[in-house]
């Protein structure tokens, strides 16, 4: 004896395979385009900045070259911070950068070894770079 499994259990819906396919492309397509949007955002910032160099000049005062890149009409917040030999922070200085190569001079409590850079953020660009 041999039953058909459609007159078992009833025959699929003519609209359900369709329907479930169409819905799948298009939340592929919204997926992909969302990360084709992210990736462009994260990898075209406002604005960039890299520590090109630093100089121990006194117990008070360091002097260091930050290169910072502008993107149109974006204006920037960075900042750098001092260290010891202790590793503890000895001076911080935030500053709005021109585009290109800024010279600035940290005031430190003693003497400092090391800056770090703590990055520059802009309107919309909350993360330091």
């Amino acid at each position: 004896m041999t039953t058909d499994l459609a007159d078992r259990y009833g025959t699929p819906s003519r609209w359900r395979r369709p329907t479930a396919v169409s819905l799948a492309a298009v939340l592929a397509v919204v997926g992909l385009g969302w990360l084709g949007w992210a990736m462009w955002f994260h990898t075209t910032p406002a604005v960039t900045s890299e520590l090109v160099s630093f100089e121990v000049m006194s117990d008070n005062e360091t002097r260091a070259r930050l290169d910072v890149r502008l993107g149109d009409d974006a204006e920037a917040t960075c900042r750098l911070r001092a260290f010891a030999e202790d590793h503890t922070p000895v001076g911080e200085l935030a500053f709005t950068p021109a585009g290109g190569t800024n010279e600035v001079v940290i005031r430190t409590e003693r003497r400092a070894t090391t800056v770090e850079k703590l990055g520059c953020t802009s309107e919309g660009q909350p993360r330091p770079r």
